[in-house]
């Protein structure tokens, strides 16, 4: 997959991908006011570090099977991307933590204006990223965070954004 580049001025919506509920919450708000501003979206997919002390072989195999389920994950939030805003998203691939890694990718790319998070609905609280940038982290954010409480419905969500 490639990375799109942003056209100068324009405002890009990053969302974190996983397998969350509250992540479709978090696309949907983002796709929604990137439409609505003329703006686009950017989806970061971050993959986990293989552990353990295993052969040379045996990691490599581990992150092919892991960036190909990545990007089968990233494909199917980007073709829902592309369907609600018109346009493809900038896509972002990394091997590491999450948060470390989005931090890094808005140190790298200044093109990125927000960062919108789906907040969980459950009762084990908001989510790690959400956590992490609602707390102590938030001062390494130099962007606004929109975050997308898990509980409301595709109609609030549209009502909204």
């Amino acid at each position: 997959m490639s990375e799109q580049p942003s056209r100068t001025g324009e405002r890009v919506f990053l969302v974190v991908v996983d397998e969350s509920p509250e992540m479709h919450k978090a696309l949907r708000y983002a796709c929604r006011r990137a439409k609505r501003t003329g703006g686009r979206v950017a989806l970061l997919y971050v993959m986990e570090p293989p552990e353990g002390q295993q052969w040379g072989g045996v990691v490599d195999l581990m992150r092919q099977e892991a960036r190909q389920q990545a990007e089968e994950v990233i494909a199917r939030h980007a073709d829902t991307a592309a369907s609600l805003t018109g346009q493809p998203p900038a896509i972002h691939i990394r091997e590491g933590k999450s948060r470390d890694e989005l931090i890094k990718l808005l140190t790298e790319d200044r093109s990125i204006s927000v960062l919108v998070l789906g907040s969980s609905s459950s009762s084990e609280g908001p989510g790690p990223l959400v956590t992490a940038f609602s707390g102590k982290l938030g001062s390494q954010l130099r962007i606004p965070l929109t975050i997308v409480p898990g509980v409301l419905t595709e109609a609030e969500i549209d009502a909204i954004s």
